[in-house]
């Protein structure tokens, strides 16, 4: 039986409280729909007591984006060890982590549905991305990309943003599948510029140089080349594919074909 005796915090103690009350309530329902008085009954405290610790409720939802903010941040933190595959793979796992446990704050903030949205949140949300982009240049070896490939990871990024706010309407895909598509997606997006730049197709042949056959990548090319027609002697311009599992266009003799060897 509690004797009813409410503990004093101190000024740091209770900013935190409150703090960590609102990360509670902002990620069970949008922030928009979070009042003053809710926070303020959820620490037991009275509601011109949160108001003397922040001004209003934007200040306080610029606090809880910036520990979001770093959270995300430290999950795209992974050593620049091994194939790449693996890498992107653990970093999808933890992002899809804080998306699950913070679901319709997420979906507030990147669809700028909340009504508490401020400049500071929003350049909050950028940096994370402009952290999300330096990690993977990090991770490619790359200190002054060119274009094709500056394009390839921010279109990633954006996509990866896309698909964990679709991914949330419903969770219709198995999570585990999506995360590993999205490693896939990014294998995709680099080698479609490596057909026009030698630039990415040479980042492409030092990626598939470290990757396992049977690895996260390698399993993306067997079940691109198991798309492929096994038809010999089709019309000219269907694809075909050898006993040794090249794929190949049928009818382009005397025409250039680009390849990354």
């Amino acid at each position: 039986m509690t004797s009813g005796v409410r503990r004093r915090m101190g000024v740091e103690e209770r900013r935190e409280q409150l703090i960590a009350v609102a990360q509670e309530l902002f990620s069970q329902r949008p922030p928009g729909q979070v009042s003053i008085d809710q926070i303020a009954t959820a620490a037991g405290i009275s509601r011109p007591l949160v108001y003397h610790y922040f001004p209003g409720k934007n200040s306080l939802y610029d606090e809880v984006v910036r520990r979001a903010a770093d959270e995300l941040t430290r999950g795209f933190v992974e050593p620049h060890e091994g194939a790449l595959g693996p890498r992107l793979l653990r970093v999808m796992r933890r992002f899809f982590d804080f998306v699950d446990q913070h679901a319709p704050g997420f979906e507030a903030l990147l669809r700028g549905g909340s009504s508490v949205g401020s400049e500071q949140a929003n350049a909050l949300i950028d940096k994370v991305r402009q952290a999300a982009y330096d990690h993977m240049l990090a991770h490619l070896e790359v200190s002054d990309p060119g274009p094709r490939i500056v394009l390839a990871v921010r279109s990633w990024i954006g996509l990866t943003e896309t698909t964990a706010l679709t991914w949330l309407d419903g969770r219709r895909i198995p999570r585990a599948e999506l995360e590993l598509q999205l490693v896939h997606d990014f294998m995709a997006l680099l080698a479609v510029s490596a057909a026009y730049d030698e630039e990415a197709a040479a980042l492409v042949r030092r990626i598939a140089a470290r990757e396992r056959v049977d690895g996260t990548l390698g399993d993306l090319v067997t079940r691109l080349i198991a798309l492929a027609p096994q038809r010999p002697g089709t019309a000219d311009g269907a694809w075909t594919t050898d006993g040794a599992g090249t794929t190949e266009a049928s009818g382009t003799a005397n025409k250039p074909v680009h390849r990354i060897e």
